[in-house]
């Protein structure tokens, strides 16, 4: 009997608050409630020795997301699936871990910082104006958010440090989980329209690495300690006022590795790449457009940059072009300006390398390659732009060794003081030394592939000493010839004034 009136009087009270608040909500006027509830608020404040901080999903007259909230989501999505007892399931793309488990709404978790307990809570609200009515789905307006409680004592901690501890951690959990992705430019004709964007990309999978390249070990390591030192500059490089960016000129023959350097700089440094076709830019303002477009955490990329445009001598022939545009037919000129493909000029792909455009956004690598570094403007290269230039020459023997684990897993063997010798005769790609290094059947052993390598040397000294002997019978032809004619030209010099000689006499 008493349990029974018990459950009566608080059924009774709940439909009396249920009530009331109905018409709290419905009859007084806004201005009223709002008042109410601070006064309540305040009256609650000195009996309850909690403090709340919510973390919104969207924040922004454009409803952008926040980042704040992402990176509390990742970071608690790290600890919520051992914990927390209803979770959610959400397929991520571009993530090594494509299936990411975060608490479900109004699920809480707690967490331990220095000592200090607080709380996680995933929480929805709605606008909806019927805040009693219910339905199978849920309203389009709601507004998802985070909310943190904790002690009013340790506000100080939670405020000053646990926060900005919870950011940061997020963001290293999403940059470890990421894929690298590999982005080129589209043309700009595509760049509007729905989904439409300036960059494209694929998932980057290649796995080369500096464990794995081949370089002297010294050389290797002196680049490692200079991308190492990059990428913790952020406080160095706004100490010295400098835009954080830094330039790398890869130069040397074709096959010695430098499309291989830059994946293994993207990989040890987990930066996406943006392969940047020149080709595809109409002109210096859609160049600006795709600069703003990468993301920090990039490594730009112009491959080829003696090959991409005409940029090695614009400023010499600049006056020239002038002179001739003047006298062309304007109607010829206008056709010639529609024909023509990118007007990217060597000034605004200098603005682009160093100009105000390129502060915008930071930790940015950018990296030329050329297998001509003579054809390229000093300008285009100087420290400041190109900061670090990186020679890829023929093969030597310490990276013949780094191949010859690779592909052969051997670090020693009695062919390599012959292969030694020979390399320091012979100019050889490490393409072509690992090409000959790779076993073509699976009865090809270690030795066999040594031998090949031997014989490609071998080969190749002969080639270069028969070139060698053809240029230089070549210059020798030449030479005889031009001594021939300076012969025929002093016979007939001679005869000529032998001529005026007996014609005066």
């Amino acid at each position: 009997m008493m349990m029974g009136e018990l459950w009566q009087q608080t059924g009774s009270l709940m439909a009396t608050i249920v009530f009331v608040y109905t018409v709290f909500e419905k009859f007084f006027p806004p201005n009223l409630r709002d008042r109410v509830q601070s006064y309540t608020h305040k009256l609650t404040s000195h009996f309850y020795p909690y403090i709340q901080i919510t973390f919104p999903e969207f924040t922004g007259e454009r409803l952008k997301r926040s980042e704040a909230y992402t990176c509390i989501q990742t970071y608690l999505s790290a600890n919520s699936s051992h914990t927390a007892k209803r979770l959610k399931a959400e397929v991520v793309r571009d993530s090594q871990k494509p299936l990411v488990l975060s608490m479900d709404d109004n699920e809480e978790i707690t967490d331990e910082f220095n000592g200090v307990k607080v709380w996680w809570a995933a929480s929805k609200t709605s606008t909806n104006s019927q805040p009693f009515s219910f339905s199978y789905y849920p309203p389009p307006d709601a507004k998802r958010y985070y909310k943190l409680t904790f002690h009013k004592s340790h506000r100080d901690l939670i405020t000053l440090s646990y926060i900005h501890y919870v950011l940061q951690e997020g963001k290293e959990i999403a940059s470890k989980n990421r894929q690298l992705k590999l982005y080129t430019n589209n043309p700009s004709s595509g760049w509007y329209g729905y989904k439409s964007t300036k960059w494209s990309h694929v998932i980057f999978e290649h796995p080369a690495s500096f464990e794995t390249l081949a370089m002297e070990e010294k050389k290797k390591e002196e680049i490692i300690k200079d991308l190492e030192k990059f990428k913790g500059g952020k406080e160095y490089y706004a100490k010295i006022g400098k835009a954080w960016k830094r330039g790398y000129l890869l130069y040397g023959p074709p096959g010695t590795g430098k499309s291989t350097m830059i994946a293994a700089m993207a990989n040890f440094m987990n930066y996406d790449l943006y392969d940047l076709e020149l080709t595809a830019v109409k002109d210096n303002t859609e160049l600006r457009k795709l600069l703003i477009e990468t993301p920090s955490k990039s490594i730009i990329v112009i491959e080829d940059i003696d090959c991409s445009l005409d940029l090695t001598g614009q400023r010499k022939k600049k006056k020239e072009k002038e002179e001739d545009e003047d006298q062309k037919d304007p109607m010829k000129r206008a056709q010639e300006e529609e024909n023509k493909g990118s007007k990217v000029t060597l000034s605004g792909l200098l603005n682009f390398i160093d100009g105000i455009w390129s502060a915008c956004g930071g930790e940015r690598i950018i990296i030329f390659t050329t297998n001509f570094i003579d054809k390229l403007d000093p300008a285009l290269i100087r420290r400041g732009r190109m900061d670090k230039h990186i020679e890829l020459s023929y093969c030597g023997f310490e990276a013949f060794k780094v191949l010859a684990k690779n592909y052969l897993d051997v670090e020693s063997h009695g062919l390599f003081p012959v292969i030694e010798r020979k390399l320091v005769e012979t100019d050889m790609t490490p393409a072509d030394v690992a090409e000959n290094l790779m076993p073509k059947s699976v009865d090809e052993g270690v030795e066999d592939c040594l031998l090949n390598l031997i014989k490609a040397l071998e080969i190749a000294k002969e080639e270069e000493a028969a070139k060698k002997a053809q240029e230089e019978a070549r210059k020798k032809e030449e030479e005889d010839e031009k001594e021939v004619k300076d012969k025929e030209v002093k016979n007939n010099e001679k005869a000529s004034d032998d001529v005026k000689e007996n014609g005066f006499h």
